[in-house]
């Protein structure tokens, strides 16, 4: 096997490990395509299950403290604990999400977006070009305050401030539960400039969809954010670029986006875009082809893969059976980050070594049809490789690009 010579990092990436069979690839991942090449430079921050249970979760909020310091993360997939994991795992309590805590620390936007490939076609067939889901990635549900009640009643939302408040009533009939869910205009209009300023570098079409017709006062404020801010400053670009912006109520949106070619970026509240980036991530084909990359206002950056932890994988590996999970989405995480990392730190040599490690997945099954069991299965494919047989044909394209 040939020797390379290591490409160095200035300065390093934020790396925060995850959970079940993702954490198995993670390390996979980093053995075999990026520490034989890359003099890798991380900060390492385990949010796995366990250690985030014994650090009583302050790991958490240490490794999105670490993004904002570094400026750049990558992250392994982890579990949100419900009542199941935590006595599955005993753990001391039922931890929040990892995700929502660096989302809310950050700010940003999500785009998520699938990696197609030549030879396989989509579920839907009428999609030829990606369709990338731009998440608002604060507030929503994720930050919710809920309650249950037992009786009937008043419930009662209400907003205080110096010695004012505002509030609304209505009478309710229990036993029942209840939600009230918050968000920031500032956080809003953010993540509208960061659609429109998206889909103007891509050169890509952009929707966004809501229910302002119900939701008359929350899912307004979105639509009036991106309309206000379309006409006061994307306009004229919009137009110079010959793209267009589309409000659309959430349930159009829907039917329109199936039937569409695809090649738009459609841009959703927080809860909105956890739904629909699974059913594009599921309408290209496989979740384990669909990268996230979060992207915050103040220049912050953090990649991971849309999927989870891929538990039934997990407990077959345990049981010493050999497993074919798609590590895709992970190798684009590990490359995106460090992409961008060679773009603050000027360091192009780390930039077109991302780019040769797509470039190898992408050879790895369009020109050698070697593929994992997800995509063989969309591509009509018989055959399929394990996980570890993927790697190693990945690998060994990439030597090859490498010694051109």
């Amino acid at each position: 096997m040939p020797k390379f010579e290591k490409i160095p990092m200035k300065t390093p990436i934020v790396e925060m490990d995850g959970d079940e069979m993702a954490r198995v690839m993670w390390k996979l991942v980093k053995k075999s395509l990026i520490e034989p090449y890359v003099d890798l430079r991380t900060e390492y921050y385990d949010l796995g299950l366990k250690h985030r249970d014994e650090a009583n979760d302050k790991v958490r909020l240490e490794a999105a403290e670490a993004i904002k310091r570094l400026g750049v993360g990558v992250k392994c997939a982890t579990i949100t604990p419900n009542p199941e994991r935590v006595k599955e795992y005993g753990l001391k309590a039922e931890w929040p999400s990892p995700n929502a805590t660096i989302r809310k620390q950050l700010g940003g936007t999500i785009f998520r977006k699938p990696v197609i490939f030549k030879n396989v076609a989509p579920a839907i067939r009428s999609w030829k070009s990606p369709i990338v889901v731009a998440r608002h990635a604060f507030g929503d549900i994720y930050d919710a305050q809920a309650i249950s009640f037992d009786h009937d009643g008043k419930l009662t939302l209400s907003f205080s401030y110096d010695s004012s408040s505002v509030s609304s009533s209505r009478e309710v009939e229990g036993p029942g539960v209840a939600e009230a869910k918050v968000n920031s205009l500032m956080s809003i209009e953010d993540f509208a400039s960061a659609c429109f300023e998206y889909a103007l570098r891509e050169k890509m079409n952009l929707w966004f969809a809501a229910k302002d017709t119900i939701s008359k006062v929350y899912d307004a404020a979105f639509k009036r954010a991106f309309a206000r801010l379309y006409e006061e400053r994307y306009a004229e670009s919009f137009h110079k670029a010959g793209i267009e912006y589309a409000y659309y109520l959430i349930d159009d949106a829907m039917s329109r986006a199936v039937r569409s070619e695809g090649g738009f970026v459609w841009a959703a509240k927080n809860y909105d875009g956890d739904v629909i980036s699974d059913l594009v991530s599921a309408g290209f084909g496989s979740v384990a082809l669909m990268t996230s990359e979060l992207y915050s206002p103040r220049g912050w950056a953090e990649f991971e893969a849309a999927h989870g932890t891929v538990q039934r994988h997990y407990y077959s590996y345990l049981r010493g059976e050999k497993v074919s999970t798609n590590p895709t989405a992970t190798i684009f995480a590990w490359s995106g980050a460090r992409r961008m990392k060679a773009k603050l730190d000027s360091t192009p040599e780390l930039q077109r070594f991302s780019d040769a490690l797509e470039l190898a997945v992408r050879k790895t099954v369009e020109t050698d049809n070697v593929m994992t069991k997800d995509v063989a299965a969309l591509a009509g494919i018989s055959t399929f490789v394990t996980l570890e047989e993927f790697i190693a044909k990945t690998r060994q394209n990439l030597e090859a690009l490498l010694n051109r």
